[in-house]
């Protein structure tokens, strides 16, 4: 009769405040094209791997979900192994991309309509190229949105995922931006990317937007890692703010 496998626990010990394990929601676009460009587009990598490596080694538990559900893909740009080496450097992704147990958490995500949002502790909402078509719109990213706000709990949203808070009221019929001090893709940054693009590359700009919702809008400075913390409103500016986006999710929560 053979014996089951010893399973030693040799993982990093962390301390953490309560024996129940918080569990925080990262919401990621679907594919989708662009309207300027008709390039496919999705969400960009850094953004859920480098805040997932953060709140795991910290010993949250993390859903990953998107509004539609099904298969996610990244922006092709964002992928280390992509030709262009735009994102050569990135080896939090590369290591994520090369972890099969990983990898097949994009292959068939949930959508946000199937989940019991009551059982997530906080939630963190990734930006991408697709979130400029796809978030500014969507009923059910902006229920949830709502509803994990409302519920004062941590409610973090940055990059172009500000796409999903532009429209978004509360159910007193407010802004949730208004009077917020927020932060979100840089004008600075759109007209960088136009200019080595050649084209324009979003249809709109988010800085503009929630300016003229009521926010008290800042940035960082170009390309630099910025978060902004209003009550349990956070925010991060693009792609290099994910990790810190994460540790401020993480001192949210009190873990």
């Amino acid at each position: 009769m053979s014996k089951s496998p010893v399973v030693a626990d040799h993982h990093m010990r962390v301390d953490l405040v309560s024996t129940r394990r918080k569990k925080v929601l990262i919401v990621v676009a679907n594919p989708s094209t662009s309207s300027t460009l008709g390039w496919p587009v999705g969400f960009w990598g850094a953004e859920l791997t480098h805040p997932y490596y953060e709140l795991t080694e910290r010993g949250l538990e993390v859903t990953i979900a998107s509004p539609d559900g099904g298969k996610v893909e990244m922006d092709s740009l964002s992928d280390p192994r992509d030709p262009s080496q735009w994102s050569a450097e990135d080896l939090i992704t590369m290591g994520f991309v090369n972890t099969p147990g990983l990898l097949a958490l994009l292959e068939d995500t949930p959508p946000l309509a199937d989940l019991d949002l009551d059982e997530f502790d906080a939630i963190m909402v990734a930006g991408g190229q697709s979130p400029m078509f796809t978030f500014r719109e969507h009923p059910d990213l902006q229920r949830v949105i709502r509803h994990f706000y409302e519920a004062e709990k941590p409610t973090a949203v940055y990059c172009h995922g500000t796409a999903a808070l532009v429209d978004l009221k509360l159910s007193d019929g407010s802004y949730l931006v208004e009077g917020k001090t927020v932060t979100g893709f840089a004008n600075a940054e759109e007209e960088f990317s136009d200019a080595f693009v050649g084209e324009k590359v979003m249809p709109w700009r988010v800085e503009d937007v929630l300016r003229d919702r009521g926010a008290n809008y800042v940035q960082g400075g170009l390309f630099k890692a910025f978060v902004v913390r209003d009550g349990r409103l956070i925010t991060g500016q693009q792609q290099y703010s994910g990790r810190r986006v994460a540790e401020m999710v993480i001192e949210a929560l009190g873990v």
